[in-house]
């Protein structure tokens, strides 16, 4: 059953092909707005740089917008990649974000820059800061809890708004440091699934009750395509088989239109790269997609799913998150 399962969405701010990107926030503000209309619970943006057909380089000014379009919807980072950003300058952030929208505010972290080394570069961080990952969550814990006395490096706005800080990975690493802090927990299945039950297991199993949680809890980030039934579903799906086609070809990410056959379109290699980047998709009708949620969140004691789901139609997209809510009804 999914009625115990909380349901959230990432969101890239994908821009389709001609499109523009006033285009493309304006629908990823009516997305969320529906999601919260459907009892959605989250609405997660994520940090990419540098990547022709992504809009949501700016993260935390995105986040503003939608919390600001939105009311009772929680809005944050999925995530906030810390090697890119000076910890002070995130609280900050974030800080003034969780003031201007009181307890809406996540700050999920992710170790890796998120991008190319040139870019991770130019956006004027050291090379090896992601070895400094958990001493800067820590820090950040620090800036964004309560002030002591005696502290002389404080977040204002920031100190005392003790915004809720999820660690999100895609390996090991972020397991095992989220089970040792006691922190929530995001696991990347949208994009990189291989070491999904590994990582989760770690996680569950290593946990360590702190302040923020007495218990695991375990979110699975992973691609959907629902439609009414199985053949438009697979359609559909072929926007996204032609997005990750292109991330592999070092091509351009716009969103494009579906087609009937992505036959000729790749060479058996890149398919087979393309469906194993996809392989925890969940692809079709309501009853597949309903079992196939339901299977894991048996399986992997899934507290919460976060979805992707790249349909080029946005009206698709909203019927899917219609179609998606039924499940829980």
């Amino acid at each position: 059953m999914l009625n115990n399962t909380a349901f959230s969405l990432l969101e890239l701010a994908s821009v389709r092909e001609g499109g523009t990107v006033k285009e493309t926030l304006n629908n990823s503000l009516a997305y969320a707005q529906a999601a919260e209309s459907l009892g959605f619970k989250r609405f997660w943006l994520a940090e990419h740089h540098n990547m022709e057909g992504i809009a949501s380089s700016a993260t935390a000014v995105l986040i503003a917008y939608i919390a600001a379009g939105t009311q009772t919807l929680r809005v944050g980072s999925g995530g906030i990649m810390l090697p890119n950003h000076p910890p002070l300058v995130i609280a900050e952030q974030f800080g003034t974000l969780a003031s201007l929208y009181p307890d809406r505010i996540d700050l999920g972290l992710g170790r890796a820059p998120g991008t190319d080394m040139i870019t991770a570069r130019a956006l004027r961080r050291d090379d090896m800061s992601a070895d400094n990952f958990p001493s800067e969550v820590h820090l950040l814990q620090q800036l964004l809890g309560p002030m002591v006395e005696g502290q002389r490096l404080r977040a204002i706005p920031g100190a005392g708004t003790e915004v809720p800080i999820w660690l999100l990975g895609s390996s090991l690493f972020s397991a095992q440091l989220a089970a040792r802090r006691g922190l929530p927990y995001a696991f990347a299945g949208h994009f990189a699934p291989r070491l999904m039950r590994e990582a989760i297991r770690i996680y569950q199993t290593q946990f360590e009750p702190s302040e923020m949680l007495d218990r695991p809890y375990t979110m699975l980030g992973m691609p959907v395509v629902v439609a009414d039934t199985e053949d438009e579903a697979a359609f559909l799906a072929t926007t996204s088989h032609q997005r990750i086609l292109a991330l592999l070809r070092g091509h351009p990410l716009w969103l494009k239109p579906p087609v009937d056959s992505m036959e000729g379109m790749w060479n058996m290699e890149e398919e087979l790269n393309v469906k194993d980047f996809l392989s925890l998709a969940a692809v079709g009708n309501p009853d597949q997609v309903k079992k196939r949620l339901e299977a894991l969140a048996d399986q992997l004691k899934i507290d919460e799913f976060m979805f992707t789901i790249d349909l080029y139609d946005p009206q698709k997209r909203i019927h899917a998150l219609e179609l998606l809510a039924a499940m829980k009804a």
